[in-house]
């Protein structure tokens, strides 16, 4: 089966579209670097208080240091393969709030 069919049933089951994904691996790249690699800033975040259980936390800073510097345009695929079970039902759960975490910290990118 192609990877753009895969792709697309992907989305058709769990209704996430390609900006939810780009939502997530920027939050993924927030997680991982919540300063953007701004030196001389550390900060340690709980992010449970942000309603990210700490075993999402962790799958989402591997992914996030994973993709540190890539586009967030990352194909679905490539995205749902390295997420947990547990961080795939809070991603589906929390698609269309993942921007906001962008308004609370510093972008990584101008895209």
């Amino acid at each position: 089966m192609p990877p753009e069919h895969h792709e697309s049933l992907l989305q058709e089951i769990t209704k996430l579209k390609p900006k939810h994904f780009a939502d997530l691996v920027r939050t993924a790249q927030l997680i991982f670097d919540p300063t953007a690699g701004v030196s001389g800033r550390n900060i340690k975040i709980d992010w449970e208080q942000f309603g990210i259980p700490s075993d999402v936390a962790n799958n989402l800073k591997s992914l996030g240091q994973q993709y540190q510097y890539a586009s967030p345009h990352v194909p679905a695929e490539d995205i749902w393969s390295k997420l947990t079970p547990e961080t795939r039902i809070w991603f589906v759960e929390n698609k269309d709030r993942l921007w906001q975490f962008e308004e609370v910290f510093p972008a990584l990118d101008e895209d």
